[in-house]
């Protein structure tokens, strides 16, 4: 029986979603970018496969912004991996789930490994199923894809998507030759999107860069991998094991992960049954990732002795209320004030961008300069303060900054790519009290 499609709307559009089976934990189910709630359920095996995953729990899927029967979005402005994590907790509230497993499988890992590391409340166990940090080679990524091979994939994308099963003999090698499962790949994936976002969306994948996340995840993590996967290959997995907090890898035989109904997906099935079976795991959160910022006025000495403690505290309030109302626009959480600049935190790090350059903008009409400066890392809940490396990284950022600029770590940056924010490079600087050189990006322009 097909379950039926929902909507839920966040800001920024409706996101379909569907919530089917049983049971004591739901399972949020986050998969390649392609997807489509309604025609996934046209393939028989692929049905079978999810009413199998749906004997652990209620199984909730839904289609990211951008993708199948969610609002579409402009190419110019693709999601980022923030809006689709977004999408997966719009999806789990409107289905009425306080926490759920959460499966991230192929494309879907990094958004999957980013809201485990975010919400940890929401998250009680995490599988990565044949997925990546990032999919590019680096100088520190040698298993990484070199530039040549990932844009012929993307070039390859472009010409076969929807009408060639190319792609899917690349993916899921064992179907190749079942002629009715091929024209079932290719309808899907017309059902999916066009071709021209579809590549613009595979191109954005192989940018991603969710490596700085892995050491925050602190919610027990099971990693499934194909040894033979030809386009997600075993390295990626070897990667994600060694770098998540008491990962477990799991190395299943054979080389077909996308799409996930062949006959190897019964052993995908068995492992994710056994990693789920027992009581729901509760996690005491003391620590999640976080993008901290902190504000400053420039020059607020001067600013006293020229305009006098009355007027200087109504110009203090003044600003103090800009910064306030855009903390609330932006799902900011203030942590406290400095006097002459805020503290605060955010769960997505291009909220928190556009956040500081709209204060920024906004206060000047109040004759106000600031300098911000931001960093996406690790924080440690202290009963409403905040305390760890990264909040002291983001205090030091801030330092560095000059009048009126928005500066940011390297961090921060890869994470919110897709985002239309542009960065300058302001080269590599070493921290007082922070280990190790760190590259920081000033802020040029906000879409």
């Amino acid at each position: 029986m097909r379950p039926q499609t929902r909507y839920a709307k966040p800001a920024g559009g409706y996101v379909a979603y569907q919530a089917f089976g049983e049971g004591a934990r739901d399972i949020l189910f986050v998969t390649h970018w392609g997807t489509n709630v309604d025609a996934m359920w046209d393939e028989p095996a692929l049905a079978h496969f999810y009413q199998r995953l749906s004997r652990n729990g209620r199984v909730i899927c839904y289609d990211k912004r951008g993708t199948g029967v969610s609002d579409p979005v402009p190419l110019a402005t693709l999601p980022t991996l923030e809006a689709w994590m977004d999408d997966a907790r719009v999806a789990l509230d409107a289905a009425g789930s306080r926490r759920a497993v959460v499966i991230g499988d192929t494309e879907g890992g990094p958004m999957a490994m980013l809201l485990a590391a975010t919400h940890p409340e929401r998250v009680e166990k995490l599988v990565l199923l044949n997925t990546y940090a990032r999919w590019r080679r680096d100088d520190d990524y040698p298993i990484g894809m070199p530039a040549p091979t990932v844009e012929k994939l993307v070039s390859l994308y472009e010409r076969h998507w929807g009408q060639d099963p190319a792609m899917m003999h690349l993916t899921a090698p064992s179907l190749e030759g079942d002629a009715r499962v091929e024209e079932w790949f290719m309808r899907y994936q017309r059902l999916s999107m066009p071709p021209g976002a579809a590549t613009e969306m595979f191109r954005w994948t192989t940018q991603v860069d969710v490596r700085s996340v892995l050491p925050t995840i602190s919610v027990p993590t099971l990693v499934l991998h194909r040894k033979e996967n030809r386009h997600y290959r075993l390295p990626f997995g070897h990667y994600l094991a060694e770098h998540i907090p008491r990962a477990r890898l799991v190395e299943l035989p054979g080389a077909d992960c996308y799409p996930l109904f062949t006959p190897q997906a019964d052993d995908v099935l068995e492992e994710i049954s056994a990693f789920l079976s027992g009581a729901p795991v509760e996690v005491r959160v003391e620590r999640e990732l976080s993008t901290v910022l902190f504000t400053d006025i420039v020059g607020s000495t001067d600013l006293v002795a020229r305009l006098g403690d009355s007027r200087w505290l109504d110009l203090r309030a003044a600003h103090d209320d800009v910064v306030r109302r855009h903390l609330a626009a932006f799902r900011g959480r203030e942590v406290k004030t400095t006097g002459d600049g805020f503290i605060a935190t955010f769960d997505g790090p291009a909220r928190a961008v556009r956040c500081a350059w709209l204060i920024r903008d906004s206060v000047r009409s109040l004759g106000v300069e600031i300098r911000a400066g931001l960093h996406t890392g690790e924080i440690e809940l202290l009963d409403g303060d905040i305390g760890g490396i990264a909040v002291h990284l983001a205090a030091r950022v801030m330092g560095l900054a000059g009048t009126g600029e928005v500066l940011v770590s390297r961090i921060l940056s890869d994470l919110v790519v897709g985002s239309g924010i542009v960065f300058e490079d302001r080269g590599v600087h070493e921290l007082k009290g922070i280990p190790g050189p760190r590259q920081l990006c000033r802020v040029v322009r906000v879409p």
